[in-house]
């Protein structure tokens, strides 16, 4: 049994290598950007709205609405990364049901790779909320002497990011396989409807401590925009 799919080569010559992670990233990644152009290729913004519209439409006011409730406004800044990393998770990780199908998400590579992409956008919002200086001053809060213990903080939630959702993936991966192993007739159709919802919910969170972490960078600009609405409004009354 593969642990993970980083362990599959599909095609080897001298010092280069496709293995099932790349390829499957790419397909995910193109199965995402297809599906996104069949969807939106006839939307209309009059009220005979397809069935798919609606779809849709339900799942991005949906996101919206977890976006600004982990405290980032306006919502629809945010939710093209967020919704993004959402939706690649999803999917990569209920595509397993397929056989012969092994989810990305269970290579570390893969995982890191999103991580790393949170790693990027929690400073590039966190400056652009707050300045540089203001961003900065995260790091020396509540003491100059937290400095170190900050940095490794940032580094270690990021580790944390990447090996949690890699860990639940591949464990649920080898759970599967020990069961279908033992008991190949039973198992099968109650494992893989846990395995769509072991993904489902590994994606959300994953999703949610990205917006999480992107939301503690940029909320003292937030609460000092409305404190200075709450001011304004105080003087006018």
């Amino acid at each position: 049994m593969d642990i993970s799919p980083d362990s599959v080569v599909l095609w080897q010559w001298q010092g280069l290598k496709l293995n099932a992670t790349m390829l499957l990233t790419w397909l995910n990644m193109l199965l995402l950007t297809g599906g996104a152009w069949l969807v939106t290729r006839r939307a209309r913004s009059d009220h005979s709205l397809e069935r798919r519209q609606h779809f849709l439409e339900a799942l991005v006011v949906g996101m919206e609405r977890q976006v600004r409730a982990m405290g980032l406004s306006p919502p629809r800044e945010f939710l093209p990364f967020i919704g993004t990393l959402f939706l690649f998770v999803l999917c990569a990780n209920l595509l397993a049901i397929i056989p012969g199908y092994e989810a990305p998400t269970g290579s570390l590579s893969t995982t890191t790779a999103l991580a790393l992409c949170v790693f990027v956008a929690v400073p590039l919002w966190g400056i652009q909320r707050r300045g540089l200086r203001g961003f900065l001053k995260l790091y020396l809060q509540p003491s100059p002497l937290m400095l170190p213990f900050n940095l490794m903080g940032e580094l270690s939630r990021t580790l944390a990011l990447a090996v949690r959702l890699f860990g639940n993936i591949m464990s649920g991966a080898m759970i599967g396989g020990i069961l279908l192993a033992v008991a190949p007739l039973f198992f099968p159709v109650i494992m893989q409807l846990f395995g769509l919802l072991t993904g489902t919910i590994q994606a959300y969170i994953f999703a949610v401590l990205a917006a999480v972490y992107i939301a503690a960078a940029v909320q003292v600009e937030q609460q000092r925009e409305t404190g200075d609405t709450t001011k304004k409004g105080d003087a006018h009354g």
